[in-house]
């Protein structure tokens, strides 16, 4: 049980894997509040910079989950490096299905709602890991502009306008499902270039120094096409952020 190769390439040296930055996951993190011990159970946690950050400047605990073999010796470094190792741990293995051994105060799934086919199915798993009371995260798409073609739809890597919803329609899905809308930080197309941008640089170092690899005309085709994909559609149309809710 792993993530396909391509995907630690491209990731390279990237702490956070969505499009936020370290500014926003900072600026998140105050906005919650967020109490010393307060316990956070982190699904598709990637390198573990939203528990290792939070738990160094807010005191938090907590349990992080990813596929990824990587990804998660990458967080439990993270957390030795900035001393929180004693605070926050990394398990590897699927997310969906992973139980903390008591409710957590915040469960959160920043970027991954796969886990739970959209956005409905992962707020049924976080409830499901959550004390009364609690609080969900969830990383989601959204459209910034509705997108006018399916040449669009399909440059911002969905099959079809349903794949995401607006930003009003997204919000009122939440409600829908029960869920108060509590707090909210959103990418901005900056935030998107440093992400989609940093990918590039990964990909051609990796492509300089493999040019032999079995992956290498995949990824010469990803480098070639994504830069144009990214700027004619994806920081345009598609929206990014970080929902906190709270279930009615």
């Amino acid at each position: 049980m792993d993530l396909p190769r391509s995907f630690v390439i491209r990731e390279g040296d990237l702490r956070i894997l969505n499009p936020f930055d370290a500014g926003k996951l900072a600026t998140l993190g105050r906005a919650l509040k967020l109490a010393p011990g307060t316990s956070i159970l982190d699904l598709c946690s990637g390198k573990g910079e939203l528990l290792c950050t939070w738990a160094r400047d807010h005191g938090v605990v907590g349990t992080g989950v990813d596929i990824s073999t990587d990804f998660t010796a990458a967080a439990r470094e993270r957390a030795a490096e900035l001393g929180v190792a004693e605070r926050v741990r990394f398990v590897h293995g699927d997310a969906a299905s992973y139980l903390p051994e008591e409710p957590v105060d915040l469960a959160a799934c920043v970027g991954a709602t796969w886990i739970g086919n959209g956005v409905a199915g992962t707020l049924e798993i976080l409830a499901r890991r959550l004390r009364p009371g609690g609080m969900a995260l969830v990383g989601e798409p959204y459209w910034r502009i509705d997108p006018p073609d399916q040449a669009t739809v399909e440059g911002c890597q969905a099959a079809s306008r349903d794949d995401f919803q607006d930003l009003p329609g997204l919000v009122g899905l939440f409600g829908e499902q029960g869920w108060d809308l509590v707090e909210m930080v959103l990418a901005d197309q900056d935030s998107w270039d440093r992400y989609a941008a940093a990918h590039w640089l990964n990909l051609r170092r990796w492509l300089d120094a493999n040019r032999d690899d079995p992956l290498a005309d995949e990824l010469r085709r990803e480098l070639t096409e994504d830069p144009v994909r990214h700027v004619r559609y994806q920081r345009e149309y598609l929206g990014w952020g970080v929902f906190a809710l709270i279930r009615r």
